[in-house]
């Protein structure tokens, strides 16, 4: 039996098959679209951790050269490896990218976008907040085949077009500044 993971945190849903083509509140989804497109894929469930890096009110991202997300500027991040924390892919994937090293990493949210093409598959994207290890480190493109390279954007205006994840967690009402204490 297949399951429809909720966009709200960590929440599961009623079966997807018993949504027919309408969600659990009786709107119409993109499910009846989805069987009739890829009747014939069998689509799949990709879990990533994206890592918030922040510099004052601005954020690092790239423009993506990846097979999903082509031309999207994304936060650092990819995909959860077996058996691996949330905070440990964190970890691993901005250094990979960006050959930062960080500290203090903190689940913010978990998203989950249906992607269609270029083929059908369930994004579940761990959003979270570091801290750079040494505020003098300068990120590097690591992997200037999947990037074009690490920019600080205010958080206010930033580039697009986004990542769906990411776009999602913005809609959602994404704050990726730690609460101040007074």
């Amino acid at each position: 039996m297949a399951f429809m993971i909720s966009t709200k945190a960590l929440s599961i849903a009623k079966p997807i098959s018993s949504f027919d083509n309408h969600g659990p509140n009786g709107a119409p989804n993109k499910r009846g679209r989805f069987q009739r497109l890829h009747m014939s894929a069998q689509p799949t469930l990709e879990v990533g951790v994206q890592v918030i890096l922040l510099k004052g009110n601005k954020v690092l991202m790239g423009r993506r050269h990846t097979v999903v997300g082509d031309g999207h500027f994304a936060l650092p991040g990819g995909h959860l490896e077996f058996g691996e924390r949330f905070e440990e892919c964190a970890y691993r994937e901005v250094k990979e990218e960006t050959g930062l090293e960080i500290k203090g990493v903190e689940k913010l949210t978990i998203v989950s976008n249906a992607i269609l093409e270029p083929k059908p598959m369930q994004l579940v994207a761990v959003i979270m907040r570091a801290a750079l290890a040494d505020p003098n480190q300068e990120a590097m493109n690591m992997e200037p085949e999947k990037c074009d390279g690490w920019n600080w954007y205010d958080w206010d205006h930033l580039p697009s077009p986004l990542l769906p994840t990411l776009q999602t967690a913005i809609v959602e009402g994404l704050n990726p500044f730690p609460p101040t204490t007074h």
